[in-house]
């Protein structure tokens, strides 16, 4: 026996003339599972090139410029952040982080032990961020980089500038 998708007279299952939707069918919009807030692949890629030239460019003018102070001013990194219950977050630290990824560690089918697999020379990178460390009476937050790219960005938004 064989199971029909479509409704009456071969139309769709809601009585539509264009067939039914569903998972072996074109949607009726464009739509991919890989980009659920619709975004088209292009508009994202370029989103997060922005945001990568901007974190980059974060990073290194920091780490070149001789008075960080003014550099962060320049920025415009927050010297303070809104934290809970009302207090204010003050920044404190400036933390540059590099780290190489010398090897691979996953846990094996099967094993008591995880398998290890170190990478050639060839393949072993630096990888860098930043983190902006604000402090308050009760306690910490770390910034991410990333994060403060976001935070810009809103600020920019806003008008802030």
């Amino acid at each position: 026996m064989t199971t029909r998708h479509n409704g009456p007279n071969g139309s769709g299952p809601n009585g539509n003339a264009q067939g039914p939707l569903g998972h072996n069918h074109p949607p009726a919009q464009d739509h991919l599972h890989s980009h659920p807030r619709g975004e088209p692949p292009a508009a994202a890629s370029r989103a997060r090139d922005d945001d990568s030239l901007l974190a980059d460019a974060l990073m290194e003018g920091f780490d070149a410029a001789e008075d960080k102070a003014s550099f962060l001013r320049m920025a415009r990194i927050p010297s303070r952040l809104p934290g809970g219950e009302g207090e204010v977050l003050r920044l404190v630290d400036v933390e540059l982080r590099r780290a190489y990824q010398v090897a691979t560690a996953s846990p094996g089918f099967n094993a008591q032990d995880l398998v290890y697999l170190p990478f050639p020379a060839s393949l072993i990178r630096e990888r860098a961020t930043m983190v902006f460390v604000y402090v308050s009476l009760r306690g910490r937050r770390d910034v991410e980089l990333g994060e403060m790219v976001q935070i810009l960005k809103e600020g920019e938004e806003r008008g802030e500038r």
